[in-house]
């Protein structure tokens, strides 16, 4: 049942009530914009008038921006980049879509995701205050590897190369609070920075720390510390990040450089969540009795890049990463009706039925940038190289026994990138990437299973050994316009696994195929074959996805505006759905489309209007028929229509202000199928900032949900099915200072 919302204040009024804090282009009128170059998109470093596709980079002052507000990630995606889509406010990324599809989460060109098992945690518990930029690739892509069939994120770190040589310190500190009750939601956050350039030597060191209480929706409720069955929330929570970047200038044009991150973050609800209200929300009368929800990751990279070479620039990166995500204990339920048997129908929940999963990943990349010069433009170049990973990955109950089975990979790959400029206004560019996957899954049990009122036994799953390989390409062109508008356009490949783990561990229960083959006439008399409480893997094993992306657009930069337009179509044979009804991951064919805008434009020499507008849709074949027939589900498109609109004006005396509207268009298209999913309302939400030089620093207020919005989060609902409420208005009050 939808939750009753108040009524919306137009986005236009809201935006004449406020004004903006960006960074204003002064003088830029007088002399010629700087190229911006971005990495992520070739893996050479390439100026983005070169890319055939869409791209974007998010500067350190839209970061530092976004501290203002809070240490999210997620709400700095939000409000920035088309593609990315509503956040779920929540510590899991479940439903966080790019374009409707998977996204590859880098930091430094390292991928974070854990691909043997997509437990949707990555974003939450990475710290801005060490953030230098953020490159943003849209579309299909396989050049760093499986998971971008929707697009690619690489969160740059922060480094001490031409940091000076004194030591330069930065200072965040924050107070966040809901106006509903602050006293008992005040979430307080400090960050300390030191880096310092030695010469020949360099470093810049980062930790941070937060601490939250409760939270509330618009209308005044508390909200769930659980909102999305066993996800896990930000309230209640200690967080502990801190990071390290040491570099050595070993010669000229030569560096080495090693990075290391570490997260800790415990969460520590006080009752279990009610799913049965018209929202979700917190039971006091049920108190919680599972272990804290944890996350406890260290992450290594050692760099090397030499510009010396004669075959072109050498980068080569050697990281190891060991993630452990602990997940929450929720109760049976007829919304949580797949749990582990205790043996007693009457309280069916074995207290054992919480989760922690371990990754652990050796990866080693090398990436050549090699010049080449055959008659063509200057500026042609092949970047090419070979990638290696090993990855082992398990998910145990609190008691030990496997949750899925265990499971190592190792993979191979080469890839090779070109860029080729024709005359002066084209650049034609195209690449090939070949992956081979060795893939060991470990024999497991799958332990006794209670599933809405039926108990079925254990089941033994064979594993074995298996490989697969797999071909991507890509192909585009740029065609200037004039020197600050270039059209672009495209076609690319993007590979992903399909969360083995989560098949693994419904063996025997992910299909009715599945459940005769080992259950028998036990689990229906139509099986026809007595029980054999076996599988094997192989009669379980998910089809990896291959995605095809094609995109259209068209951007600027120039002076007093700049924006980017894109319109894509993506299709894929395998595409990945969860059903929330049958708690299934269902694999068909799938189409998704869709226009992205952004831009912003100077209306003065301090004020600046800066927006986005994002629509897409999907549909895919409900019945294998070999054409698509049915809407995607809300946890794939949760919002088809969104807008950001910002206004900016910075003052004389230092004072910059912010007003900025956000539009969430509602989705209905699930109406008529069978457990029908919750109809989606849409709501307009504004949110106020201000920063003011206050001594050595700036103090700077924010305001979000300025009007006390009562909405559901569209993202967090689409999950599961079950209403989410919104956050409501909260107040941050931060100071921070360089010194």
């Amino acid at each position: 049942m939808p939750l009753p919302l108040r009524p919306r204040r137009p986005v236009l009024a809201a935006l004449l009530l406020t004004a903006a804090a960006l960074p204003h282009r002064t003088e830029a009128q007088a002399f010629e914009l700087e190229p911006i170059t971005i990495f992520s998109a070739t893996r050479s470093e390439r100026e983005i008038g070169s890319i055939p596709g869409a791209v974007q980079v998010i500067e350190g002052d839209r970061i530092r921006e976004q501290l203002t507000r809070g240490n999210d990630p997620t709400a700095l995606l939000a409000r920035l980049v088309p593609g990315f889509s509503a956040p779920n406010q929540s510590l899991s990324g479940a439903s966080e879509t790019f374009r409707g599809r998977g996204l590859l989460v880098m930091v430094d060109g390292v991928p974070r995701n854990t691909p043997l098992r997509d437990v949707s945690r990555i974003l939450s518990v990475i710290d801005l205050n060490s953030v230098d930029r953020i490159e943003v690739v849209s579309g299909a892509s396989s050049l760093y590897g499986p998971g971008a069939t929707g697009g690619t994120i690489n969160i740059i770190t922060e480094s001490g190369h031409n940091a000076g040589t004194a030591p330069v310190v930065t200072l965040n500190s924050r107070l966040k609070a809901y106006t509903e009750d602050p006293g008992g939601s005040l979430r307080s956050e400090l960050s300390l920075g030191i880096s310092q350039d030695l010469g020949a030597f360099d470093y810049a060191a980062t930790l941070s720390g937060s601490r939250s209480n409760r939270t509330y929706g618009g209308d005044g409720a508390e909200l769930p510390s659980d909102p999305m069955l066993g996800q896990g929330g930000l309230d209640r929570a200690d967080n502990l990040s801190g990071s390290l970047v040491l570099g050595w200038d070993l010669a000229e044009g030569r560096r080495l450089e090693y990075g290391f991150e570490a997260v800790r973050y415990t969460q520590s609800p006080d009752y279990f969540s009610r799913y049965s209200a018209d929202a979700v929300t917190q039971d006091p009368s049920a108190p919680y009795t599972g272990e804290d929800i944890t996350e406890t990751s260290d992450y290594h990279r050692l760099s090397y890049f030499d510009d010396t070479l004669a075959i072109g620039a050498l980068s080569a990166t050697l990281s190891f990463a060991d993630i452990e995500k602990g997940f929450g204990f929720t109760p049976y339920s007829s919304y949580n009706s797949q749990v582990y048997y205790s043996g007693d129908p009457a309280d069916p929940i074995a207290d054992f039925n919480q989760t922690t999963l371990t990754s652990k990943r050796t990866a080693l990349t090398v990436a050549i940038d090699t010049p080449l010069n055959f008659g063509a433009r200057d500026g042609a170049s092949l970047s090419w190289g070979i990638d290696w990973s090993h990855d082992e990955t398990g998910q145990t109950l609190v008691n030990g026994a496997d949750a899925i089975a265990p499971m190592e990979q190792t993979t191979r790959a080469a890839f090779a990138q070109l860029t080729l400029p024709v005359g002066e206004r084209l650049t034609l560019s195209g690449g090939a990437r070949y992956e081979r996957f060795d893939l060991t899954v470990r024999d497991f049990i799958r332990p006794d299973a209670y599933v809405a009122g039926s108990v079925f036994p254990a089941i033994s799953v064979t594993g074995g050994d298996f490989d697969y390989d797999q071909w991507t390409f890509n192909a585009g062109a740029t065609f200037d316009l004039t020197e600050e508008t270039q059209l672009f356009g495209g076609f690319s490949q993007g590979y992903s696994l399909t969360d083995i783990g989560s098949f693994t561990r419904r063996a025997g229960l992910n299909s009715v195929a599945e459940a005769c083959a080992a259950y028998g006439t036990l689990y229906s008399p139509a099986c026809g074959t007595p029980p054999t409480f076996a599988l094997a893997y192989g009669d379980i094993a998910p089809e990896p996805q291959l995605v095809d992306t094609y995109q259209l657009g068209l951007r600027h930069r120039g002076a007093s505006w700049s924006g980017q337009a894109t319109a894509f179509y993506s299709v894929s044979e395998n595409g990945v759905t969860y059903d929330f009804a049958s708690n299934r991951v269902q694999q068909q064919r799938e189409e998704i489309w869709g226009v992205e805008l952004s831009g912003s434009v100077d209306l003065g020499a301090a004020t600046t209007f800066d927006g986005l507008l994002a629509w897409r849709e999907g549909k895919f074949d409900s019945d294998d028929s070999g054409s698509v027939d049915e809407w995607l589900p809300n946890n794939r498109i949760a919002t088809p229509l969104r807008a950001v609109l910002g206004l900016a004006h910075q003052f004389d005396n230092g004072l910059s202000l912010r007003g900025e509207a956000v539009y969430l268009g509602g989705r209905d298209r699930q109406a008529e199928r069978a457990g029908a999913t919750t109809e989606l309302e849409d709501v307009t939400l504004v949110n106020l900032q201000a920063s003011m030089p206050l001594g050595r620093g700036d103090l700077s207020v924010a305001v979000e949900n300025l009007f006390d919005e009562d909405y559901l989060n569209p993202t967090a609902t689409a999950t599961r099915n079950l209403p989410v409420r919104g956050d409501g208005r909260t107040v941050s009050v931060g100071y921070a200072m360089t010194f």
